[in-house]
């Protein structure tokens, strides 16, 4: 019977980053589950390079509960590392160094750790697992996932996304969609500035909009004090345009993204935007009939986490951890997708965000004990009834 740690060291060492295939760490997985006749569904990409995993322990009888957890991580690319980040190292100073030791191979390796236990266990009600691809790109494997759990199996009960939360329960997350704005303005020699539209000046006074928009959203109270960041976000991230100090640009394009409160939408601060630009392209079409500022989705909106409907999976973490404390987080997870299809859904697992996609990632000792040990809770209370 292999350990947590030992099954973390093995998932660490599949190097999992989003731009490559996820399949060889599902396929241990199932050899895994397969030693102990759990059946598993593949839920692939179009391509098929990639793949969320499915797998039911226990009766197929309504009022399960999802462990919900993704198997890619973020590159290391450019990042100061002191170990290999795809081995996973213990340096004895209570922590496991490795890239997606905490974010979140860690709560992988508690749930496949106590697999035995589960099968050898009465479960009056199954406990699925539900992993998943491409989780740090913009949620993109899930929905998929998820529209086979509604339509295979019994309705649970609960979804626990296992992100970082340090083990206390999390309500509520913000929405993030990513969005590229592209500025077409008219080239002129720089002397001549009466004669041009500068791409990239236009794209600064974009800019400076969206940095305004987030202002008039705390000035109108727009505000949830359950999150560090209590208003929506709005952030440029990356610019580009030009072609030459002494060209007025023809392109520019930014990269930004809106994190919404679950009481905002994408849509309502986006139109802000989006009026705005109307207002500025038909301005300077009267000095150059080809200018235009066009805006596309990179990701489809990760919708938010609402503190709501939730019960089910908050009192069951309330009952295997504690009375704690609920919590709610700006970073965007699969949860909101889970509650979309009418599942109540918590997040919580084992370690903290503050270590997600930092060199050196590290999950605590403490952290992984802790998370076994919910998983040996939920086997026992899944077996009561």
């Amino acid at each position: 019977m292999r350990s947590a740690q030992q099954f973390l060291e093995t998932l660490v060492g599949f190097a999992t980053v989003s731009r490559d295939s996820n399949l060889e760490l599902i396929r241990f997985i199932e050899d895994t589950l397969a030693e102990y006749d759990i059946p598993c569904q593949r839920v692939e990409n179009d391509d098929g390079s990639k793949a969320n995993l499915l797998a039911r322990i226990g009766p197929a009888v309504a009022g399960g509960v999802v462990l919900s957890g993704h198997t890619d991580v973020v590159p290391v690319d450019g990042q100061p590392w002191s170990s290999d980040p795809f081995s996973l190292i213990d340096k004895g100073d209570g922590r496991l160094y490795g890239r997606g030791s905490c974010d979140m191979k860690g709560f992988i390796a508690c749930a496949l750790a106590q697999v035995p236990s589960w099968v050898e266990q009465d479960l009056k009600r199954p406990i699925y697992l539900a992993f998943s691809y491409d989780e740090e790109v913009g949620c993109l494997g899930a929905p998929r996932l998820i529209e086979r759990l509604m339509a295979d199996h019994p309705r649970p009960d609960a979804v626990i996304v296992g992100e970082p939360t340090m083990m206390a329960p999390v309500v509520a997350q913000k929405g993030v969609t990513n969005l590229r704005t592209t500025v077409t303005g008219r080239e002129a020699h720089s002397s001549q500035v009466n004669q041009g539209v500068s791409a990239v000046h236009v794209a600064a006074r974009l800019v400076t909009k969206i940095e305004d928009i987030m202002a008039e959203l705390r000035a109108e109270g727009r505000i949830d004090d359950a999150f560090n960041v209590a208003h929506s976000s709005l952030h440029v991230g990356k610019i580009q345009g030009g072609t030459a100090i002494n060209i007025m640009a023809r392109e520019c394009h930014f990269d930004w993204e809106i994190r919404h409160l679950p009481q905002d939408s994408f849509e309502t601060v986006f139109e802000r935007f989006g009026e705005y630009c109307e207002r500025l392209e038909g301005e300077l079409k009267a000095r150059a009939p080809q200018v235009a500022i066009h805006t596309q989705k990179l990701i489809e909106t990760v919708p938010a986490l609402a503190d709501r409907d939730n019960a089910a999976a908050l009192d069951l973490c309330r009952e295997l951890l504690g009375e704690r404390a609920s919590e709610a987080v700006a970073y965007a997870t699969e949860g909101g997708q889970f509650q979309r299809a009418g599942l109540p859904t918590v997040i919580c697992g084992p370690g903290s965000i503050a270590q997600a996609h930092q060199p050196d990632e590290y999950l605590e000792v403490t952290q992984l004990e802790a998370g076994v040990a919910f998983m040996q809770a939920l086997g026992e209370r899944l077996s009561r009834n």
